[in-house]
């Protein structure tokens, strides 16, 4: 038997038990008979048993397959997996707190959501986006080096307007359809308030577009390393911009060269590369909340074509007042100047939200000034959707539903 089997098999076990807990929460919310069964002694002694068959046999895998590079890539692998369902644990906690917390709200929150997840169009926009992302690896940008930079930013400009259309099209559809077809007339005999009804559906809508964000988060993580390796062989240094040295320093001080630390460095570059997108993935999803909640808003009074529309407009203004007021600062133009002003001032700053700016730099920005820029930036993105929900509540107090 080699030396690195045991330590393999047990580093095996831990990593297949964490695996294996983390998929149990969702899986036991979506399965009732599931939950009688997790009650029984005979089902963790089940559990227990495939967990150490799983990591017998990976473990077994791994000594055969010792190739530190063979190990890293399975290490993201998992990782990337666990990353799944934790997203998925996510919604399970979330809509859990809710329903305790708040219950009339949250059951409207949760249709909302559901309904969501459950129309084709939601999971044709994902496939349309998972589609371009691959392909974004494969296009010729003749940037002279800077084709990482082109799909960083390609990837993560879908990740913020896809969801940001789908809470648009969503709120359209699940708020202007039923209060037009009186559908909402049923829900507030139960009762339900106006106030429960109108921010449940943004809290259901908004859930929605956050699981889209988190998958196509996932699906970018894999492209950018693709791109990134591919980048790395044409240049000669095939591990180029894959394996952070942090990362590396950190196992190596634990696990000195060996399969089991080449195993965990595979998981450490994942968690790395996860946690280094979030500022981005933080400004996406801010400007999908804010316009999530200015749909909504707009979907007590405006049916849903007018809704995309004016979502469309404020989105195109929000991103050129800033333009045009930098343009207009010398003078000579009062009245675009005034115009501009009155934009900036009404509409959300969208710059604020752009994900681009800090991708495509030479040099990173530094992590404490970045790390408060990305938090106010968030703070910023709160306080406008609380403003737009209570538009949207002052709109609806008096609309007539019968």
């Amino acid at each position: 038997m080699s030396s690195t089997l045991l330590p393999l098999v047990v580093t095996s076990f831990i990593l297949t038990a964490v695996f294996a807990l983390s998929v149990l929460p969702w899986l036991l919310a979506v399965n009732r008979r599931l939950r009688q069964q997790a009650k029984t002694i005979g089902f963790w002694v089940k559990g227990l048993i495939g967990v150490a068959v799983v990591a017998l046999v990976a473990g077994y895998y791994f000594d055969v397959n010792s190739d530190a590079s063979f190990l890293a890539a399975w290490g993201r692998v998992y990782m990337s997996l666990v990353q799944i369902q934790l997203s998925a644990d996510l919604f399970v906690l979330v809509f859990g707190v809710l329903l305790t917390v708040w219950p009339k709200g949250a059951a409207v929150a949760l249709a909302a959501f559901r309904e969501g997840i459950r129309q084709p169009w939601y999971w044709l926009m994902i496939g349309l986006a998972v589609v371009l992302m691959g392909a974004f690896p494969f296009i010729p940008y003749f940037t002279f080096g800077e084709d990482l930079k082109m799909v960083k930013g390609l990837c993560y400009s879908l990740t913020m307007l896809v969801p940001a259309f789908f809470g648009v099209l969503a709120s359209g559809t699940f708020v202007s359809e039923e209060i037009e077809g009186r559908t909402a007339v049923t829900l507030m005999s139960k009762p339900v308030s106006r106030r429960e009804f109108l921010i449940g559906k943004f809290v259901g809508i908004l859930m929605g577009a956050l699981s889209m964000t988190l998958i196509l988060t996932w699906c970018l993580l894999w492209v950018v390393l693709y791109k990134a390796k591919e980048e790395g062989r044409m240049a000669g240094q095939e591990q180029l911009a894959l394996d952070p040295a942090l990362v590396n320093s950190m196992i190596d001080s634990f696990f000195p060269s060996s399969s089991t630390g080449d195993l965990l460095k595979g998981v450490g570059y994942w968690v790395y590369d996860a946690v280094s997108s979030m500022p981005q993935i933080t400004f996406s999803f801010c400007q999908v909340m804010v316009f999530v909640a200015i749909s909504v808003s707009l979907a007590t009074r405006v049916p849903m074509i007018p809704n995309i529309t004016f979502c469309v407009l404020i989105f195109f203004l929000g991103n050129l007042s800033p333009i045009m007021i930098q343009v207009t600062r010398s003078g000579g133009h009062e009245l675009v100047s005034f115009v501009a002003q009155v934009f900036d001032t009404i509409l959300p700053g969208l710059d604020l939200f752009d994900p681009l700016s800090s991708v495509v730099r030479d040099l990173p920005l530094p992590a404490v000034e970045f790390t408060i820029f990305t938090i106010n930036t968030a703070i910023y993105a709160v306080i406008y959707t609380v403003i737009a929900l209570l538009f949207g509540l002052i709109l609806f107090e008096d609309r007539d539903l019968a």
